[in-house]
C-alpha cells in the first residue's frame, strides 16, 4: 500500500479534520508503532503501521465509491438545516461519505459519492476539467445564433464561460439541448442559458467524467474497481 501523510490518515479516518490532525500531532498526542511523532510531514504505510491518539488506535476506513442516479427534490449535501432529504441518506452505508461535486435540489442525474477525498479531489479540481453532459429542457426552441454564442462564450457572474458541445436528439425539436461542459460553478448550465434570455425547465445530467446514470431515477449502486481506477488514471495524470 502506498505511504500516507500522518495528517491526512487521520483525517480520512473521519476522527477529525485534516487541521485539528496536525494540532494533535504538534503537540505530541500522536504515536506510531509507539514512537511520538511531532512531524507532519511524516509518512505512515496504512496497512503496516498502528497509529494512535492519546492511546485509542486510529481505525482504518474502507473506500467507498458510489453512482447515485438522483432525483428531483435532494440535496447535495451530507445534512441540511432545513431537513430536506440529502443524496447522502439515499445511501444505506456505514461509511461517511460526502457528494462529489454538486447537482442542484431539482437537477436529476449521475452524482458520485464517497469518502476518498483524494478522488473526489482528482474530479472537482479546475485544472482536470471533467467532462459533464446535461439534457436541458428549455421554454423555447434554441436557435443557431444562441447556439454559435454558447460555445464561443457569454459572461456569467462577470467571468466568460462556455459549452464544450451542444447537440439535438431531435433536430426538429430545439427545446430539448444536450450540451457538455467542463464548469463547475454552481447553477452554471442555468445561468448560461438565462444569459441569452432563455429559462430552463428542467435540467438531467447524463453523465459525469464518462460514468453514466446506467440505473433508474433514485437508484444507486456501488462503483466497480475497474470504473474508479480509470478515472484515477485518466485524471491523477493531469495534476
Amino acid at each position: 500500500m502506498a505511504l500516507k501523510r500522518i495528517n491526512k490518515f487521520i483525517a480520512d479516518s473521519g476522527i477529525t479534520s485534516r487541521r485539528k490532525a496536525e494540532e494533535l500531532i504538534l503537540q505530541g498526542r500522536v504515536s506510531v508503532n509507539d514512537k511520538v511523532i511531532i512531524e507532519l510531514s511524516y509518512r505512515i504505510d496504512p496497512a503496516r503501521d498502528e497509529v494512535l491518539i492519546d492511546g485509542e488506535k486510529v481505525k482504518t476506513i474502507k473506500n467507498a465509491y458510489y453512482l447515485l442516479n438522483k432525483p428531483r427534490g435532494t440535496i447535495s449535501t451530507t445534512n441540511d438545516e432545513k431537513n430536506r432529504k440529502t443524496v447522502v441518506q439515499m445511501i444505506k452505508t456505514k461509511e461517511k461519505i460526502y457528494p462529489v461535486g454538486r447537482l442542484d435540489y431539482n437537477t436529476t442525474g449521475v452524482i458520485l459519492l464517497t469518502n476518498d477525498g483524494d478522488f473526489s479531489n482528482l474530479l472537482t479540481h479546475p485544472k482536470n476539467k471533467v467532462p459533464k453532459v446535461y439534457e436541458v429542457k428549455l421554454d423555447k426552441h434554441l436557435d443557431e445564433t444562441d447556439k454559435k454564442e454558447l460555445l464561443k462564450g457569454v459572461f456569467i457572474d462577470r467571468r466568460r464561460g462556455k459549452f464544450v458541445k451542444i447537440t439535438f436528439a431531435n433536430p426538429k425539436n430545439r427545446k430539448i439541448v444536450e450540451v457538455e461542459s467542463v464548469e463547475g460553478r454552481n447553477h452554471f448550465v442555468k445561468k448560461m442559458f438565462e444569459a441569452l434570455s432563455y429559462n430552463v425547465k428542467s435540467l438531467n445530467r447524463k453523465s459525469f467524467a464518462g460514468i453514466k446514470a446506467d440505473i433508474p431515477l433514485g437508484t444507486y449502486r456501488e462503483m466497480n474497481k475497474t470504473e474508479i481506477q480509470k478515472l484515477i488514471n485518466k485524471y491523477s495524470g493531469k495534476r
